[in-house]
């Protein structure tokens, strides 16, 4: 990557004559393991570069950071040490608590749509056929900080008058493809992840899906102080992205504007979490 985007820096410098590039620091936590994390976000960086350059008249170099947890991008986005960053729902409003200045810039859509699902998964063979019966057995939830990992899913339990107590145990595993291969392994009855991560990684037949609850697509959130040019910029070239080979390994079709006002369903999800875990107790991560 990093020679393929000196070779498209040295084009469009040619193209502005002098002009120093603009390094834009885009910023990811590792919700899937590092390398796939790269491959995904790869093709679409590389897109948005030059539409971008276009719309402000200077070089642009996009340098990517993956952040090895969900806390550490948060932090950066809140402190200014990324310029624009994809995060999940749960991360753009803890982002937005930190740093009330951070600006939406869009937010992406799954087959023309901005909702999709989260799901609760467990082995054919725990005896769980729908959520109540999660009740006494073990539930491995992702990050401390995910949507569908933790908050939405813990709401969901409530929902279903299951709280932390109710379960044999649970842990926060960090990545989706670690909460499935948890359930698949053994060590927990059930679990909570996306919807592409069972598709990849799940067979249907010994892991089954439980229940299902809607999540908002993914925003793309500017720091503080980034430019207006700059961010009309990036939201411009993400909305003029429709190419399947670009977007596929996002999992998205397209890209919409944004409004805080779109993230309210989350924000009320992750204030009725807060009363999954007994005030005594303070989540840990594995």
């Amino acid at each position: 990557m990093t020679r393929f985007i000196f070779i498209l820096c040295a084009i469009a410098s040619a193209a502005f004559g002098d002009t120093k590039p603009l390094r834009l620091d885009f910023g990811v936590y590792q919700s899937d393991r590092a390398t796939v994390m790269y491959r995904k976000f790869t093709p679409i960086l590389e897109a948005i570069q030059y539409p971008i350059e276009q719309l402000i008249q200077q070089p642009v170099d996009i340098h990517l950071t993956i952040f090895e947890d969900y806390e550490s991008g948060i932090k950066a986005l809140a402190k200014g040490e990324v310029d624009f960053v994809r995060f999940g729902p749960a991360s753009y409003i803890l982002a937005e608590q930190q740093n009330p200045k951070i600006q939406l810039l869009a937010m992406e859509q799954r087959k023309g749509l901005t909702r999709f699902n989260g799901f609760i998964i467990a082995r054919a063979d725990a005896g769980i056929k729908e959520l109540k019966d999660v009740k006494g057995k073990s539930f491995a939830f992702g990050d401390v900080n995910s949507t569908i990992g933790r908050f939405l899913s813990q709401a969901e339990l409530l929902d279903a008058s299951i709280n932390a107590e109710d379960l044999t145990h649970y842990a926060y595993l960090g990545r989706h493809d670690l909460v499935a291969n948890a359930v698949i392994s053994g060590s927990h009855d059930a679990g909570a992840l996306k919807e592409s991560t069972y598709s990849k990684l799940c067979d249907p037949k010994k892991i089954k899906v439980i229940h299902t609850f809607e999540n908002v697509t993914k925003p793309w959130v500017a720091r503080e102080g980034l430019e207006q040019p700059i961010q009309e910029a990036i939201t411009k070239a993400l909305r003029s992205l429709h190419k399947p080979e670009v977007l596929g390994e996002l999992g998205c079709s397209g890209f919409v504007d944004a409004t805080p006002e779109d993230y309210d369903t989350i924000r009320e999800g992750m204030k009725k979490s807060e009363t999954f875990i007994p005030k005594k107790e303070t989540p840990t991560q594995e």
